[in-house]
């Protein structure tokens, strides 16, 4: 059998695993183990199997992953989300849909000390869900807000999607979260947009608070709200400076999350103990699932599948555009039932190769594949942040939470539209 047909029953065979609910890392690993013993001989294969895992576990840039989790962690367990939100209602609940809007604004907040979709969504979600449908607020807005505002942690860095694509990219991470801000921020704010539009043209979707908070209400709420901002400046202005490499500034804005945390008087044993927990347990998921990607990296390239289309792409005369609709096309399909982390680890070893060969910038391409993972994140069936806000609202449908991310999924659309019209988005604030 040729190297191009193992290549391609391999991803077949990782599809219909995944499709049959078999983990992420089992069928990536499980799979590439199996088709290097086919193409390259069982004796070859143990000695990758022997050095690929601990090569790629070891490597420096990794350690960022642990500890930007531990550092959300911290931020979380400690209280740090709950005056954000109240911030953003105070400032903000006075508009059309002014509580979703503050549930959007403090997600793009949490995004910067968390670096993950799905903790931002359940962090913030414990917090606003609630206070949303106390206040009368639509179930289906109130849900589908924190499910797709939760989405800009995979974006807003630190991201951890972006860690591991600039692994597996060989790109500098540090740009990879330089080049992030401004879409993620546009996305926070095309949200916003849409959210104020759809509650003034249907107000009983969100019914205005009566309170009315003073000025001072308003400035005073601000004081409380210093930590995250703080630590989102410590660990990206040292990026952006060139203090610090991705890695470092996970490691001081971990050492500034706890040293804010003490000046506070909120870290307790036990939240350090929860947090340190929590984040060996996501970590070791991450890196037990990046294993299995890596594996299969190695299978793409004995049986050059990733060329054989590359060459047929060329052969086609494939545009640049067209090259993005298809993978477009490639990351909606696996978003209806692959976890974002699966979709990026299942995809670069066939993608990468591809827009290298066009040419495309791989930062631009890395912001352009992250954004695809926030869509597959509220896509059904699916839709990890769904799920996440269906588990704290579960009274409220999925189908009516799944209508309700339609309209972000619009927003999307109109983000991903301009990304391509205007690369400049991603790359304007990285230094030259």
């Amino acid at each position: 059998m040729s190297g191009v047909a193992i290549g391609s029953l391999s991803l077949l065979a990782i599809t219909v695993l995944i499709a049959f609910r078999v983990h992420i890392g089992l069928a990536l690993g499980g799979v590439a183990i199996l088709g290097l013993f086919a193409q390259i001989g069982p004796t070859a294969t143990m000695a990758i199997i022997k050095s690929t895992p601990f090569e790629f576990a070891a490597n420096w840039e990794l350690s960022a992953i642990p500890m930007f989790v531990f550092m959300g962690n911290i931020a979380f367990n400690t209280g740090m989300t709950e005056s954000l939100f109240k911030a953003a209602r105070l400032w903000l609940g006075r508009l059309p849909g002014g509580l979703a809007v503050a549930t959007n604004f403090a997600c793009a907040g949490f995004a910067a000390a968390s670096g993950s979709s799905l903790a931002t969504a359940i962090a913030m979600g414990r917090i606003a869900i609630p206070e949303m449908r106390r206040y009368k607020y639509d179930p289906g807005l109130a849900t589908s807000v924190v499910a797709a505002a939760g989405t800009l942690g995979s974006m807003i860095p630190p991201s951890i999607l972006l860690v591991l694509y600039g692994i597996f990219a060989e790109q500098s991470i540090s740009k990879l979260f330089i080049a992030a801000i401004l879409p993620g921020i546009l996305t926070a704010v095309i949200y916003a947009i849409m959210i104020v539009v759809r509650c003034y043209m249907n107000p009983a979707l969100a019914p205005i608070p009566d309170e009315r908070p003073t000025w001072q209400e308003r400035f005073r709420v601000l004081i409380e709200v210093w930590p995250l901002p703080l630590l989102a400046a410590g660990v990206i202005g040292s990026i952006y400076g060139g203090y610090a490499t991705a890695t470092e500034a996970a490691a001081l804005g971990s050492v500034i999350a706890m040293l804010i945390a003490i000046a506070q008087r909120r870290l307790t044993f036990d939240n350090l103990r929860r947090s340190l927990f929590e984040s060996v347990v996501a970590s070791a998921a991450l890196f037990f699932i990046a294993m299995g990607a890596i594996m299969m990296t190695r299978l793409m390239g004995f049986t050059a599948l990733p060329v054989y289309l590359s060459t047929v792409m060329e052969a086609y005369a494939v545009s640049p555009l067209m090259l993005l609709v298809m993978t477009a096309i490639l990351y909606l399909i696996l978003g209806c039932f692959i976890d974002a982390l699966g979709m990026v680890l299942l995809t670069l070893p066939i993608l990468l190769p591809l827009f290298k060969a066009q040419g495309i910038d791989l930062i631009w391409f890395g912001i352009f594949v992250v954004k695809f993972t926030e869509i597959g994140m509220i896509t059904p069936p699916l839709g990890l942040n769904i799920f996440a806000a269906k588990s704290l609202a579960p009274d409220v449908p999925l189908s009516k939470i799944f209508k309700g991310a339609t309209w972000f999924l619009g927003c999307e659309f109109v983000v991903v539209v301009l990304l391509i019209a205007f690369p400049e988005i991603t790359s304007v604030l990285i230094p030259k």
